[in-house]
């Protein structure tokens, strides 16, 4: 049976806001856990721009009890409003007036954690997307933007801190022991960026200085006892600041800047006005309780959410179609942060390795949808790696079309046409092409259209003209409800190699001048043939460079050309790349092998060609752990027809045996060599040592003797760190030995206070490869620390499992049914989370018969689900559609 299909809503349907908003002015009286009053005041008038604005005023409204309405201060009476589930509708408005309401709210109930809640110290919000309906009758939609002032109402002894958007303009003390706080944010902005604390924390502050002079109080709240873990985000938050100065021209706009950490967030973190709110995970740290990728992941997401302010804040979404027009571009932005922090090449290749990882497959899948989606169901679905990730690389094309200089001049010019207003994608592309002076019109494609291009690149050399010549074809595969494509404009970057590794000097046959050794194509057309002249030898081209648009690049490499790559290509990404082809193509040799029977091997050239990589790693330890890594089985399955996880995860598994043994020795003197002296520090020298000792730790344990167990559990007890205990930990859980399960208890023994740490051993329990995963993560969901009520420990356990090729595709369907179970359970407590477990089932026809039906019939089980939420039912519907 299939399930009920909510309703849609349509990009082609926009239509402006009837109304306007002016102002707000929210009173929000906590009455205690279980009740809040909010009292609204919003100056309204009718939009010219709107075509045959009704008579009635129509606000949204949700889980929220209506008291009363008044217009210009007389009381409205019963007859003339009216709210049902949905919408507030008072009948007969003026064309401008002042409108007050008084609602009651219940954040104890609110386990959807959308709007108002109540988590362990006190009172949080989240109103993006549509949370601000939760509060207060509004029209919630981003393209209405007020100046907003909200005054606060607490216990003052269980609630001492007080904070809302922008800058403080008073607060005191009110009878009963009770206290107030009114904020006022001076800059206009839609309602998805309103928000409110009230809590027990503690803070620490500093200010940073402008360059034009001007100071700001920087403030960063947390949980009591949990002071000494906040020091890092607020120096990454003062780092984000300068750069967005050298690197924009853009300053912090207000008097105060506070971030506050809580526990229970259904998202990573929320760029609110002034006012940033971050889940925990993303914001403490400390040596001991924090891995590298803790603190990079911490000073990225610090400096994403504060390069919002403008990208996504100042200039914000004309409706949640334009997502990623704030999204994809601070993406954009954060990435370039963490080049300029970090290894520009690790960068890089991480976030490559992310998008396709995440995007690629979503891209294939049955909720594909463009940057710039045409309709959704429920936009909480649409905060995807296609919104985020492919949005980014969207913004990155053009920075590579137009180059760095124009670029910003581009930025520049979208901030000085659009401050302070709700815009669209187009308007971001419009400014960009008009300083860069490129035509974008077909480029913009790229927002319209789903599913990852592919390049198919074809060659030929002639030696007595010595011209080399490029064929390339473009083709975008079929996607729901896209069956046919139009060529898109995108740039490859590529350099060509001679025979000796020297990079040729690039000249197209028509043009006056050579180009450089790299240089930038800009496609057009589904076929282009370029010629290049002046070339000595037949070379080995270097497509792609810097991943220079987010497509799949078929060239017919061979061994010995992806050698020549990875030995001499000037490119650090492509470098990586030719390894990781390399090994994709025996690992996928390997699947085809063992599917026919045959016995599964790998050439000594590759062990030959690793051994180099490692021989080398003193130069950049950081890149060689990435190049010695092995594509992940996620990545490997995208290039079969039908996927069967045990076979991916076998044959992978055999490759890293195999190089395990050719390589014991030089694995073992890196671990010695790479260990990092002296006290703890995450800069990226330090972290990129850890990070290759740690694989070849890994490497190690997979050739199960004893003398890398007794490195692995020396590591664990010895570590003065969080990462160097968490890759011990990872490698022991995957290791069927007698000491596992100690190591693992005694593990949660030791951090079971620090809730943090407790979310990583759940992640390494459910993500072991071995027999006996399902059951135990099983018995986990019943563990004193899991709970369904917090979005963290989901995305811990159950998230974690969800990506465990192996066990969560266990063949007799354990698996399947386990995370079915907890979906539909969480469902009634948070919707949007449990969204997210059930898209582990959405792709399941790419997978062979036997787990595809298991699949299919767990979705058919969730679709007949009574009271099903919407969230859920849009991704059940689209899978089996």
């Amino acid at each position: 049976m299939e399930p009920a299909a909510p309703s849609t809503v349509y990009l082609k349907d926009y239509r402006p806001p009837a109304f306007l908003v002016s102002e707000v002015e929210l009173d929000i009286d906590l009455l205690g856990e279980d009740e809040a009053r909010v009292a609204a005041r919003l100056a309204l008038q009718r939009n010219p721009a709107a075509p045959r604005p009704p008579a009635d005023l129509e606000l949204d409204i949700d889980e929220i009890a209506v008291e009363s309405v008044a217009i210009d201060g007389q009381p409205v009476g019963d007859g003339r409003w009216a709210a049902d589930a949905r919408h507030l509708t008072v009948k007969d408005v003026p064309a401008a007036f002042e409108l007050r309401t008084v609602t009651r709210i219940r954040p104890r109930q609110n386990t959807k954690l959308m709007g108002i809640y109540l988590s362990g110290t006190g009172f949080f919000s989240l109103c993006e997307a549509e949370g601000f309906r939760r509060i207060t009758p509004f029209l919630d939609r981003p393209d209405v933007m007020a100046r907003y002032t909200a005054t606060l109402h607490a216990d003052k002894a269980r609630y001492p801190v007080l904070l809302a958007n922008g800058n403080c303009v008073g607060q005191g003390d009110e009878a009963g022991g009770r206290h107030w706080a009114r904020w006022r944010d001076p800059f206009p902005k839609p309602s998805y960026l309103f928000a409110v604390v009230a809590a027990d924390l503690e803070s620490c502050q500093d200010r940073f200085r402008t360059r034009s002079g001007r100071d700001a109080q920087l403030q960063c709240f947390v949980e009591p006892g949990k002071l000494d873990q906040i020091a890092f985000a607020l120096e990454s938050l003062k780092h984000a600041m300068k750069w967005d100065e050298d690197r924009y021209g853009l300053e912090i706009d207000l008097d105060e800047y506070n971030v506050v950490a809580v526990g229970d967030f259904n998202a990573g973190a929320m760029e609110n006005k002034g006012l940033n709110i971050f889940n925990t995970k993303l914001v403490l740290a400390r040596p001991d309780i924090s891995t590298d990728w803790d603190f990079s992941f911490i000073d990225r997401t610090v400096a994403h959410e504060y390069f919002h302010n403008w990208t996504g804040n100042r200039v914000t979404c004309r409706d949640w179609f334009q997502l990623s027009l704030k999204e994809g571009l601070t993406v954009f932005r954060e990435q370039q942060y963490a080049a300029d922090r970090y290894s520009r090449a690790v960068a890089r290749i991480q976030a490559v390795r992310n998008l396709r990882t995440g995007q690629f497959p979503e891209d294939a899948g049955p909720m594909a949808h463009p940057v710039r989606p045409a309709s959704y169901q429920q936009v909480s679905n649409f905060y995807t790696s296609t919104v985020y990730q492919k949005g980014a690389e969207v913004v990155r094309m053009m920075h590579t079309l137009v180059g760095p200089e124009n670029f910003r001049k581009g930025i520049d010019l979208y901030f000085q046409r659009h401050d302070g207003q709700a815009v669209t994608t187009d308007e971001l592309v419009a400014a960009i092409e008009q300083a860069g002076g490129v035509d974008l019109a077909q480029f913009r494609l790229w927002y319209e259209q789903a599913g990852t291009p592919r390049l198919t690149v074809r060659d030929r050399y002639d030696e007595a003209s010595r011209s080399y010549e490029l064929s390339v074809t473009q083709q975008c595969p079929p996607t729901p409800g896209q069956p046919a494509k139009r060529p898109m404009h995108m740039p490859l970057a590529l350099g060509l190699l001679a025979p000796d590794g020297r990079e040729l000097p690039l000249r197209l046959q028509g043009e006056a001048a050579p180009r450089g050794t790299s240089t930038v194509l800009s496609l057009h057309a589904e076929t282009e043939v370029f010629r290049f002249i002046d070339v000595p030898a037949r070379p080995v081209p270097s497509l792609g460079r810097g991943f220079s648009a987010p497509v799949v690049i078929d060239y017919p490499y061979d061994e010995a050309g992806l050698q020549h790559l990875l030995s001499y290509d000037s490119d650090s990404f492509n470098r990586w790349e030719a390894g990781q082809r390399l090994a994709m193509n025996l690992l996928l040799q390997g699947v085809a092998d063992r599917a026919a029977g045959r016995p599964v091997q790998f050439p000594e050239y590759l062990a030959q060609a690793f051994g180099r990589v490692l021989a080398d790693a003193e130069a950049d330890p950081a890149f060689a752990a990435e190049a010695l890594a092995l594509p992940p089985e996620v990545v490997i399955a995208e290039q079969l027809g039908q996927i069967d996880p045990l076979a991916v995860h076998q044959v992978r598994f055999a490759m890293r045996s195999f190089l395990a043994e050719r390589l014991h020795d030089g694995l073992r003197r890196a671990y010695d060599h790479f260990a990092t002296p002296g006290p703890y520090s995450p800069d990226a020298q330090s972290s990129g040592r850890r990070a290759l000792r740690n694989l070849c730790l890994a490497f190690l344990m997979d050739l199960r003797d004893a003398d890398a167990r007794r490195l692995c559990l020396q590591q664990l007890e010895a570590a003065g760190n969080m990462t160097d205990a968490m890759a011990a930990l990872s490698a022991i859980a995957n290791c069927d030995c007698p000491e596992r399960r100690a190591a693992l208890d005694a593990f949660h023994a030791k951090w079971r206070d620090e809730p943090l740490v407790v979310d990583k051993w759940l992640g390494v329990e459910a993500q072991s490869r071995l027999p006996g995963t399902v059951e135990r993560v099983r018995e986990l969901t019943r563990h004193p620390a899991f709970t369904l009520k917090n979005p963290n420990k989901v995305y811990a356990l159950l998230g974690s499992f969800g990506v465990n090729q192996v066990q969560f595709h266990a063949a007799d369907g354990s698996g399947y049914q386990l995370m079915l179970e907890q979906s539909l359970a969480l469902d009634v407590v948070n919707p949007q989370v449990a969204s997210r477990m059930v898209r582990n089932f959405e792709r399941y026809r790419r997978f062979e018969p036997g787990r595809q039906a298991l699949m299919r019939a767990a979705l058919e089980r969730i679709a007949t689900t009574p009271g099903l939420s919407k969230e859920s039912s849009e991704v059940v519907g689209k899978a089996l559609a």
